[in-house]
């Protein structure tokens, strides 16, 4: 099944992310033939900046992405919304790539079920 997740809040000062990331991590688990995509956009894009530093005991993002990211698990993020917060490609988790409006629209078209967080 290829299931599409949406990401649009920052990374931290709220959960969406987080809970996003671990139901992304939970339907990969469940059945290791789904094909999952996160796309991060607006200030969701935050989260695959490499380097975070969070509190001892707190979730990190980026640690999360990490584990995530396979050959069926892909992160992408938006290039319109990377270039409004300042963000370059250099800057992202390995694994994470800048993508488009149109790849957004493909894979939504393609994909079995989209969530949006």
């Amino acid at each position: 099944m290829k299931i599409l997740l949406i990401l649009n809040d920052p990374p931290y000062g709220t959960e969406r992310c987080y809970n996003a990331l671990r139901l992304a991590h939970a339907l990969g688990k469940a059945d290791p033939a789904n094909e999952i995509t996160v796309f991060l956009m607006a200030d969701a894009v935050g989260c695959a900046k490499s380097g975070q530093k969070t509190p001892e005991g707190y979730y990190s993002l980026e640690r999360m992405l990490k584990r995530f990211r396979s050959d069926a698990h892909h992160v992408l993020l938006c290039g319109a919304c990377m270039d409004a917060r300042g963000l370059s490609e250099n800057e992202l988790v390995e694994g994470a790539r800048r993508s488009s409006m149109d790849e957004l629209a493909a894979l939504t078209l393609a994909a079995d079920k989209v969530l949006v967080f």
